[in-house]
């Protein structure tokens, strides 16, 4: 598991990978301060459709670093931000919304950028420590030795600032190997957003240039906030990012309890003295799509938004956030428990991806249930409750069956663990 919180809002439990992410169920501001030179807003749409999605054979190498498997594969181009319909491509198209209206043509914004980008783009770029947990293959999904599907938008922040942009949204999906639950799910959607500030605006302000980065991401996130939820109350709590200086995370009272809606900062100097260039200022945040919609929608399951079920994509429609989830049918579930002695080789992020490979999304929830350490062999002992569940059917006691077996056989050979 990941030792260092997230930045972006991802799932309902805090995420340890050091960006802003989580989906985690747990601002209307008009800026008073132009930004100089900013690049115009078309630079993005030139700049849409880099590349075409990646071959099979481009993103499944057979290097002996390669970790990725075919259920990952397969939603790679799916990109749910881009249908206007869905409730991914509503909450981006609120949030451009929102952008547009408090700073007209300041905000540039890529949406289609390619998820495959090096590590030093992943890490390094935004001071990710060498040693730091997310670097390991038990968290991210390797191409190649130096190439990852991107774990956080913010992998492409430095390429961006050395284009010269100075007010930029980037939204893609985003990949990590992570829990099984229905808040968890393999492939997110974030939101990375910057804006560069010039000695001139934050001198003519009376502040020093931290503060009134500072002092500007908040009112823009608050507005943000109330944009997307109504008058709701904001609260600030301080916290740590390795790229940002000072750092926070912003809550909401909503629907009678706070919830953590997004981490944001002041950018690291270093990675703006060394992208863009010196003598300015400039903050960063990140956000979670799935985790925005999932709250404001009322949608239980992350995996709905995935399950192409019209019964569930019919209930919402561009532009209309006041839509609500309403449940249109709960199949049983069907729970089966697995014990085993651990191994050097087990981790519960690779007992999570070898089920999910094999039960896709029928995987409702992989969940620890027991652990103890036996006095007489010094071994452990872990059972797992597997959730089976599909979401437009019941499953028959044959296909559990099936599958439940190739998930023991396969935990046996390749986590190398002793079944009990």
């Amino acid at each position: 598991m990941r030792s260092i919180k997230s930045y972006n809002v991802r799932c309902v439990h805090q995420t340890h990978y050091p960006a802003f992410t989580a989906v985690r169920p747990n601002r209307n501001f008009a800026r008073s301060h132009s930004l100089r030179n900013a690049a115009p807003a078309s630079v993005l749409e030139s700049d849409r459709s880099v590349r075409a999605p990646p071959s099979k054979s481009e993103i499944i190498t057979g290097e002996a670093s390669n970790n990725i498997t075919d259920y990952i594969y397969e939603k790679i181009g799916v990109n749910l931000h881009h249908q206007p319909n869905h409730p991914i491509g509503i909450i981006k198209q609120a949030i451009y919304d929102y952008f547009e209206a408090s700073s007209p043509g300041t905000f540039s914004k890529l949406d289609d950028l390619y998820p495959v980008v090096t590590t030093t783009a992943n890490f390094d770029e935004m001071l990710v420590p060498p040693d730091h947990v997310s670097r390991s293959p038990n968290d991210t999904y390797y191409v190649s030795s130096d190439k990852v599907l991107r774990c956080h938008t913010s992998a492409h922040q430095a390429e961006t600032l050395r284009k010269g942009l100075n007010a930029f949204l980037v939204t893609g999906d985003v990949y990590r190997r992570d829990s099984i639950d229905a808040t968890h799910y393999p492939v997110f959607h974030q939101m990375e957003g910057v804006r560069v500030f010039s000695e001139t605006e934050w001198s003519a302000s009376g502040l020093d240039a931290t503060e009134f980065a500072a002092r500007d991401l908040k009112a823009t996130l608050e507005g943000l906030a109330k944009h997307l939820f109504g008058n709701v109350e904001c609260r600030w709590l301080d916290t740590y990012f390795p790229f940002t200086e000072p750092s926070y995370e912003l809550e909401i009272f909503f629907n009678g309890k706070w919830l953590e809606v997004l981490g944001c900062g002041v950018m690291q100097q270093t990675i703006l003295d060394k992208n863009y260039k010196p003598g300015h200022r400039a903050w960063a945040f990140g956000l979670g799509l799935e985790r925005l919609a999932m709250v404001l929608f009322d949608v239980p399951d992350i995996r709905l938004f995935w399950s192409g079920d019209e019964r569930f994509l019919s209930q919402f429609k561009a532009g209309d956030l006041k839509a609500r989830f309403k449940p249109y049918s709960k199949f049983p579930p069907c729970y089966k428990d697995m014990a085993f002695w651990t191994s050097p080789e087990f981790s519960e992020n690779n007992l999570c991806e070898l089920v999910r490979g094999i039960g896709g999304d029928l995987v409702e929830e992989v969940v620890l249930i027991d652990s103890f350490t036996s006095p007489k062999n010094n071994k452990t002992s872990n059972c797992y409750r597997i959730t089976y569940r599909s979401m437009n059917r019941s499953l028959t006691d044959e296909e559990i069956n099936a599958l439940q077996d190739k998930v023991r056989a396969d935990t046996a050979e390749k986590l190398k663990v002793q079944l009990r």
